[in-house]
């Protein structure tokens, strides 16, 4: 019978450190099969969805989105194991046995504690334990504020893909029984739209209150997406978009929004 090997991921922004720890886990774990070596958070959460390794490595700091905010999307369906070249962002919660950590540059010693540790809980384990709490205090720790739990990035059903969208890509978001429509434009500008399965009410407490702002009760405007605001009869008005057709709706409870505009 075949045994399957286990694989992984290796996320950083530093070609040597991805090279350098590729070669000290051939050392110390020679089983290991290296399917993916990215650069930066956004890349390694889109190599996830499309390779499903067994474990994560994830450098806490990269450009655009984290390692922290990249294990969120991962969530329960792989090991994480953070990179950080500051001890001091490791938290008690890492000694606690649901995450782990390793310190640039990377030391041979506490690597092969670490694939231990993995080998351990990829046997006895076949549910990954939710980490998310766990996340939400190694953020805090990280990025020392709360804007550091501000969602930034969406994962967003697009027909059976899967796309990574930025919050301010985003144009508006309008609730859809019971999933939330996402509607963005991408880098040139073009429309783009698709499902989330988070109520929007959910989504709307996560997102930057300076930046997003509930204008009906089933729709979020980000401000940065607005063009003009006309206002209409009965204390209501019209937003008109940046890069959509969309006229959206403002309902007199949100009118004062829009008032000095």
């Amino acid at each position: 019978m075949t045994v399957r090997r286990p694989t992984s991921l290796i996320a950083d922004d530093e070609p040597l450190l991805r090279e350098s720890l590729t070669r000290l886990l051939a050392q110390t774990w020679p089983e290991l099969e290296v399917i993916a070596l990215v650069r930066n958070g956004r890349a390694a959460v889109e190599s996830f969805e499309a390779q499903r390794p067994d474990i994560c490595f994830l450098d806490v700091h990269m450009p655009g989105l984290s390692g922290i905010e990249a294990a969120r999307f991962i969530g329960r369906r792989a090991h994480v194991v953070f990179v950080t070249a500051y001890d001091q962002y490791a938290v008690q919660a890492f000694d606690q046995g649901a995450l782990d950590y390793l310190v640039k540059p990377v030391e041979l010693a506490r690597l092969t504690d670490t694939v231990a540790r993995l080998k351990e809980r990829l046997r006895a384990m076949p549910e990954i334990p939710d980490t998310g709490a766990l996340l939400d205090q190694l953020a805090a720790r990280v990025f020392k504020n709360a804007a550091a739990t501000t969602l930034r990035w969406l994962r967003v059903s697009v027909g059976q893909a899967l796309r990574l969208v930025s919050a301010d890509e985003i144009d508006f978001l309008r609730s859809e029984d019971k999933y939330t429509l996402v509607a963005w434009h991408d880098a040139a500008g073009q429309p783009a739209e698709g499902l989330v399965r988070t109520p929007l009410k959910e989504l709307t407490h996560q997102l930057d209150a300076e930046q997003f702002v509930q204008v009906h009760r089933s729709v979020v405007v980000n401000l940065r997406a607005v063009k003009q605001v006309l206002r209409g009869h009965n204390e209501t008005a019209n937003i008109h978009l940046k890069y959509r057709g969309e006229v959206l709706p403002v309902s007199r409870t949100f009118l004062h929004h829009f008032r000095m505009m």
